[in-house]
């Protein structure tokens, strides 16, 4: 069976290839445990997907991406997204065919319509909220590729556009369908050309987190919903019929909660530095671990109430992007980086240090000294 964990160039003294992951949205333990299933058609798809994800990561080994910081002039015009979307029509060759671009309406493929939207909501969210001109900065135009595979059962960021397969119909659906899917995976490209995370360890489940965080913040600008409102699900509506037991793929507010299904798993994921996850698979398990900095998140952003892009968003956005996150930086310290922006932006005695203070100490990171 392929290996489940996402891959990652590292970058050492003389390199300057960035360190970016292949890894699709589904967490590798999920397909691992699909794998061996006792129904060899749930067991075969996953095999496929997995086998896939390593002949990609393959791929990626031999490609060298930039590890550039974005130019700090947007271009002409990079107020606003420049999207197309390509149909592989079920294959695997990357972008397949063009089917709609930027002025163009509506057709009747509804993956189509809704990959657009989606690009297009993302766009908005950082563009708005941050006045960030794309992913880059600096107005990259949004490609996304929509029937990728047979019953593949993932959609990934490629370090070019995003991916989507349209699931097997029983345990996973459309990927397409969940906005904050396609948030998550676009916020891997903002993660790419701002802080380069390494995808290892706690600096990989950083680059995991923010990812749903983002992710969230684009589901909650979309529908115009406060931190109260929101469900804090990523993949609400993603998880097919014959999944029994199960909500979404993971939960930032009580992470370890998203599924407990007899075919999916037992969802995995600590809310607590007490229940931190020590492993060799799943590059030191960033897709478990991301629940901790997840639920402080989630922490902040309820305790500040509002609209969570604006206050604690912010945040997460001035450590992504202000230049001082290292590539190999752990949990404390990135807590540290969020209360020292919280201090600068919002100054020393504002609840907005004192919910990020509660908060990183609630979930373990940190002990409430030093702040």
């Amino acid at each position: 069976m392929a290996h489940t964990r996402c891959h990652a160039r590292r970058m050492d003294a003389t390199s300057s290839n960035m360190s970016h992951p292949f890894c699709g949205i589904v967490p590798p333990h999920i397909l691992d445990h699909l794998s061996r299933a006792q129904s060899s058609t749930i067991s075969g798809r996953a095999r496929r997907t997995l086998e896939h994800d390593a002949l990609q990561r393959t791929r990626r080994r031999l490609t060298t991406v930039r590890g550039m910081s974005a130019p700090a002039t947007a271009r002409a015009g990079s107020d606003k997204p420049q999207r197309t979307i390509y149909d592989a029509e079920h294959k695997e060759t990357l972008p397949g065919k063009k089917v709609r671009g930027e002025t163009d309406e509506a057709g009747s493929d509804a993956s189509v319509n809704r990959a657009f939207a989606g690009l297009g909501a993302t766009f908005e969210l950082y563009y708005k909220a941050y006045g960030r001109h794309s992913i880059d900065g600096a107005g990259l135009p949004l490609d996304a590729t929509v029937h990728y595979g047979k019953d593949y059962d993932n959609a990934f960021w490629d370090g070019e556009r995003m991916v989507f397969g349209d699931g097997d119909g029983e345990l996973f659906r459309d990927f397409t369908t969940a906005l904050d899917v396609i948030g998550h995976e676009l916020t891997h490209g903002v993660t790419q050309y701002t802080a380069n995370l390494e995808y290892l360890g706690q600096s990989g489940a950083l680059n995991e987190s923010i990812s749903d965080v983002f992710g969230s913040l684009i589901k909650q600008y979309s529908l115009k919903q406060t931190a109260d409102q929101a469900d804090w699900l990523i993949g609400d509506g993603l998880l097919g019929p014959d999944v029994d037991k199960g909500t979404a793929l993971r939960s930032m507010k009580a992470p370890g909660t998203a599924y407990d299904d007899d075919v999916l798993g037992k969802d995995p994921q600590p809310a607590t530095m007490d229940g931190y996850v020590t492993t060799s698979q799943d590059n030191g398990g960033v897709h478990i671990n991301s629940g901790i900095p997840n639920h402080a998140f989630y922490l902040v952003a309820v305790s500040l109430g509002g609209n969570a892009w604006e206050r604690a968003g912010q945040l997460w956005y001035d450590v992504l992007t202000g230049g001082e996150l290292a590539k190999d930086a752990q949990f404390a310290d990135f807590a540290k980086l969020t209360i020292d922006a919280a201090k600068g932006r919002y100054g020393d005695h504002g609840e907005e240090h004192e919910a990020l203070v509660k908060a990183w100490s609630q979930v373990g990171v940190t002990n409430n000294q030093g702040h």
